[in-house]
């Protein structure tokens, strides 16, 4: 197989980290992979923060649903959708340019996700470990603060990278569903209940498939850090929804 297509099949999170550096010229080609990534209109719509204040990094841990090993990790990198950079271009060009608008924010959450994404193959292929944060969603006022964010840019995706322990490098990766109940041609089809049931099918462990599935809505979907998540959400987008 293809190297880069085994290193895409290989890759999955890592949370544990054996501590040693990630050294400047490997960050530096990390960052450089992720300025190469397709963009909307080659606007590059993102600001990466490189977060490398021990302290920041530790109250990023406890914002982040008191994820410990955020402030273990080497190399913690915030990706932020930005509206704001050309928002200034074009005033500073001498225009008046209309406020940036809930498509915009859109946009730009994909330029920095899949500019986060191009750091994380490059990750795997370099041999280092990595893991997307998505709690960095959570909190938005104290995140705001702590990161100095004006209103138009947020947060779209936190990435820790680090050497990945032996366990971790052996630790199988989680299954994945098969790719049919994820493939639709031309239109889209809800699954019918059998093939939801199908789908999980020896997933559950000795659980049932009502019982699991009930467990996981209330660790998850109905949990605390998923609600104040969408609380943020809301309050993140705000500007970008103002009459």
């Amino acid at each position: 197989m293809n190297e880069i297509i085994q290193s895409l099949f290989e890759r999955k999170s890592v949370r544990v980290f054996t501590g040693e550096p990630v050294t400047a010229e490997e960050k530096a080609l990390l960052l450089e992979c992720a300025f190469q990534a397709p963009t909307a209109g080659c606007q590059q719509l993102y600001t990466i923060l490189d977060i490398t204040d021990q302290g920041e990094k530790e109250t990023l841990a406890e914002l982040c649903d008191r994820q410990g090993f955020i402030a273990q990790a080497p190399v913690v990198l915030i990706f932020c959708a930005d509206c704001q950079k050309w928002l200034d271009a074009y005033r500073a060009a001498g225009l008046e340019p209309r406020s940036p608008g809930l498509g915009d924010a859109l946009l730009a959450m994909s330029d920095a996700l899949i500019a986060a994404q191009n750091v994380v193959a490059a990750a795997q292929a370099l041999g280092l470990g990595s893991c997307y944060i998505g709690d960095i969603l959570e909190n938005e006022e104290r995140v705001r603060e702590l990161l100095a964010l004006p209103e138009y840019v947020f947060p779209a995706a936190l990435l820790v990278i680090g050497r990945p322990t032996r366990q971790q490098l052996d630790r199988p990766k989680p299954q994945r569903f098969e790719g049919r109940y994820a493939l639709r041609e031309n239109r889209y089809r809800p699954l019918t209940e059998k093939e939801v049931r199908d789908m999980f099918r020896g997933r559950t462990g000795q659980s049932g498939f009502e019982e699991w599935i009930q467990a996981f809505c209330q660790r998850k979907y109905h949990s605390d850090f998923s609600r104040e998540m969408s609380r943020s959400a809301r309050r993140w987008l705000a500007p970008f929804v103002k009459e």
